[in-house]
């Protein structure tokens, strides 16, 4: 597969590697700071190969090979690549499949097109995070600086250095917040969720659980963290998602 560029209307570009295949396409979107070469990312992608299935997946604004600086990005413009994505790359409805951050904006995603999406696979579904689970994990200390001096440089245990934590992020990331009432998505949703995930806690993933209407799936991996990207974990979200698939006619 050769690398495609999506041009934005504001002049963005959006990045983005197809495989095509029967319907529905399986659509990922990538998690906070992870691009579309993640591990999960190609698996899931030799997984379609090996099934002929349709898939996408690309890189939000200020991640992998799409434009701008990620200490720029926001969930209003990482939803809204999303949505580009689907608006003008998918004419059938999608399997969504959201990492991390990009569970919350599969949600998102889900009720602002619902004609496009026929399904959800969340694996370890950071909703609401800038504020559940950075905000409030942070003390008055962090806080202050974030609101002074516009971001907070957090240490990552995934990269060779910190990162920031915008203002704009938290913000912004208040605009869309979904576990204080019902999150009503009106197509199967399955959740894949690691027991020992110290950025997502599984209580986290069983709040949305709580909050979601219908009847979805939960599969939690014992001790599973919030890479899920061990052999065995991959082969449980493999086959979350051919159950996934098989429900919705896939």
């Amino acid at each position: 597969m050769a690398l495609q560029t999506l041009v934005r209307a504001d002049g963005g570009t959006i990045a983005y590697l197809r495989r095509a295949g029967k319907q529905p396409q399986i659509l990922w979107l990538g998690g906070f700071k992870s691009d579309m070469g993640g591990a999960k990312a190609r698996a899931l992608d030799d997984w379609a190969a090996r099934r002929g299935q349709a898939y996408l997946r690309f890189d939000y604004f200020g991640h992998g090979a799409s434009s701008g600086a990620f200490a720029d990005g926001t969930i209003s413009r990482w939803l809204d690549d999303a949505l580009t994505v689907l608006d003008r790359l998918c004419e059938e409805p999608q399997v969504l499949v959201g990492s991390s951050m990009g569970a919350w904006i599969a949600l998102l995603a889900a009720r602002a097109r619902p004609e496009k999406v026929s399904g959800l696979l969340l694996i370890a579904p950071a909703a609401d995070f800038t504020e559940a689970l950075i905000w409030a994990r942070m003390s008055p200390e962090m806080r202050d600086e974030v609101m002074e001096k516009g971001f907070w440089l957090r240490p990552s245990a995934y990269d060779d250095g910190p990162y920031p934590i915008t203002r704009a992020l938290i913000e912004d990331g208040r605009k869309h917040l979904l576990l204080g009432g019902p999150v009503e998505i009106g197509v199967p949703v399955h959740i894949v969720q690691g027991m020992q995930d110290p950025d997502v806690p599984w209580q986290h993933a069983m709040t949305l659980m709580d909050r979601l209407t219908g009847n979805p799936v939960l599969t939690l991996i014992k001790d599973g963290d919030h890479r899920l990207s061990s052999p065995t974990e991959l082969t449980k979200i493999e086959q979350a998602l051919e159950a996934l698939l098989t429900e919705v006619g896939g």
